[in-house]
């Protein structure tokens, strides 16, 4: 694409693309070395909702990576800006970790189980039918319906765990109700990066391991995309889709030296 600006800023996912079941993936740590030589604005996006910034910036160290928590943006960060630009200083019932409540703890949410403006649901390991059945009633009663990401599964190193699609589905089934999902692949997470960024779309790149989170994503928000096939996607796969990547490569390695020093 001749006629687009080089590529400035990036954005990429994490499992995948960078680490694998908590592994480095070859070649992440020198192209995050390599952004940072040429001063290139850069975040990890994820739409694990259950850590903060900070605990995935450890576990990322553990793994061979150094970054900062500024370098991570969450979906349970993205879903706590949409909430306080939808309803300031607003109330949530919450199913979700700590990644989640701290979220919206910081953009000055109280965390409710009465009448509460909104139900919120993200990932968890210890759903219980308590908190499930009363965010039934409270949707019932008149509560927006919200959650982190559509996710239906996770990674792990025993395989695939249940995640936060697979939960909504439960209580969107006994609403009636379908909730508003806003991590991947809802462009406006995309959007939330690029604003936290101060970046323009124009000069920067989404680089992901799935078509229908990251590659869409990217797409519909004006974003350059790159496929790497280090995660759930191979390259036959592709042509299943009614859109393309901008490019595919086999790894993140293959990027290093496409970054331009600036």
């Amino acid at each position: 694409m001749p006629d687009l600006p080089p590529i400035r800023n990036y954005l990429m996912d994490m499992d995948g693309v960078i680490v694998h079941e908590e592994q480095a993936i070859p070649g992440a740590h020198e192209f995050i070395t390599r952004l940072r030589e040429g001063d290139h604005p850069f975040l990890i996006l994820t739409n694990n909702s259950m850590y903060t910034p900070r605990d995935l910036a450890f576990r990322l160290a553990h793994s061979g990576i150094e970054v900062t928590e500024k370098d991570i943006w969450t979906s349970a960060l993205a879903t706590a800006q949409f909430l306080a630009s939808q309803r300031p200083n607003g109330s949530a019932f919450v199913i979700g970790e700590a990644g989640l409540t701290t979220a919206l703890h910081e953009v000055g949410y109280a965390l409710v189980d009465r009448n509460p403006d909104y139900v919120v649901i993200g990932e968890s390991r210890t759903y219980s039918f308590e908190r499930l059945t009363r965010a039934v009633r409270l949707i019932n009663g008149g509560a927006r319906f919200i959650a982190t990401n559509p996710d239906p599964t996770g990674p792990s190193a025993d395989g695939p765990l249940p995640a936060t699609g697979a939960l909504v589905a439960l209580v969107a089934k006994a609403t009636g109700r379908q909730p508003y999902f806003v991590g991947k692949p809802n462009p406006l997470m995309m959007r939330s990066a690029l604003r936290t960024l101060n970046v323009h779309s124009e000069e920067t790149v989404m680089i992901g391991d799935r078509m229908d989170t990251d590659v869409i994503a990217g797409i519909e928000a004006g974003l350059r995309t790159v496929l790497v096939l280090t995660g759930s996607t191979s390259r036959a796969m592709t042509g299943t889709f009614p859109y393309v990547p901008s490019r595919i490569v086999d790894s993140i390695a293959d990027l290093i030296p496409d970054v331009r020093k600036e």
